[in-house]
């Protein structure tokens, strides 16, 4: 249920509604919005009578959630999720660019990448430490020495990091460096992972699964969000289809639907989703003209030698260029990068 408390409502009456709800069994979440507080009660009881709610002092207006997904659905919450970390906002007026290789490499790599990418208007530097493979046999990432080469690079450039984690093990490591916790499209579905990131102080971003419906990946954000973290941003990579031509199909049309039925703000993987250098600017454009709050983009300065994923990412000059094409569509929209 989604109750809408009156406008003025007082902390005694707060208080009151809320613990009504949960002596009915509910676990409560509340959200304030800009004009009235919101409470999500969250439950399974089809024959709950919601007058018992309605008649509580305080209470404006009540309403049964129709979507699985309580917590993320624009239902409970109106306005857009903004994520803000230090002078970076994502979910707001602007286009958030993150930007960096698929794998930290060693010290010349991503310091070089992390120059690229800072002077041409990236606020986020992207790269793995632990990398989950298809083929036991390719690189598995530095480890902990990553982290450590990822942070200080950002450090020096301004730039915030994102990095993914692959167990619940290394969250507590990966905290130390990270500003943002990536959870790839092999883990959606890792509820164990997802409800220790509900735990933890930071944002997560969260990729949708190889075959993964919108709902599917709201209901793992859900995890995190019920859990106690507020602070989820969600990624379209691609999905996996029998088309062959790219790397996976990208799914534009998820952000739209995302954006209509969840207040979450979404990112745009372009270069996982085609696995192509020459494909990744065309649709970096439709991302952004589709609504998307941050892109995702892999660059690399000779991605030739490259441990992983070279194909995809972009060359300096390459990424340059991106950006200029991607802040025109930006404005044609009202939007800035």
């Amino acid at each position: 249920m989604v109750i809408v408390l009156d406008k003025n409502i007082d902390e005694k009456k707060l208080e009151n509604v809320i613990k009504h709800l949960e002596d009915f069994g509910f676990a409560v979440h509340k959200s304030t919005g800009i004009q009235q507080i919101v409470l999500g009660a969250i439950g399974v009881k089809p024959d709950f009578d919601i007058r018992k709610v309605k008649i509580l002092d305080g209470v404006s207006e009540v309403y049964r959630i129709t979507e699985p997904f309580k917590l993320a659905s624009r239902t409970f919450q109106k306005e857009d999720t903004i994520i803000k970390i230090k002078d970076v906002e994502i979910g707001g007026n602007k286009v958030v660019m993150i930007a960096g290789p698929c794998s930290v490499e060693n010290e010349k790599q991503i310091f070089t990448i992390a120059s690229i990418v800072a002077k041409a208007g990236a606020k986020i530097l992207r790269g793995g430490a632990f990398k989950p493979r298809t083929s036991p046999y390719s690189f598995q990432g530095l480890g902990e020495e990553g982290l450590k080469l990822l942070r200080a690079a950002a450090d020096k450039f301004n730039l915030l990091v994102i990095t993914e984690v692959m167990e619940v093990n290394q969250i507590e490591l990966i905290y130390k460096y990270t500003d943002i916790f990536q959870i790839g499209a092999r883990n959606m579905q890792n509820f164990s992972l997802l409800k220790e990131l509900g735990k933890v102080t930071k944002p997560v971003m969260l990729k949708r699964g190889l075959a993964a419906t919108v709902e599917d990946w709201l209901m793992s954000a859900e995890y995190i969000l019920s859990n106690g973290n507020r602070e989820v941003l969600l990624c379209e990579r691609g999905i996996r289809t029998f088309e062959t031509y790219t790397r996976n199909t990208f799914d534009l049309s998820a952000i739209p639907v995302v954006h209509k039925r969840s207040h979450l703000p979404i990112a745009a993987d372009p270069s996982h989703a085609t696995g192509l250098r020459d494909k990744v600017l065309p649709m970096a454009r439709a991302a952004v003209a589709a609504g998307t709050d941050a892109l995702m983009i892999e660059v690399h300065h000779d991605p030739e030698h490259a441990l992983s994923d070279g194909p995809q990412a972009l060359l300096p000059d390459q990424f340059e260029e991106l950006m200029k094409q991607v802040k025109l569509i930006a404005e044609v929209i009202g939007r800035k990068m």
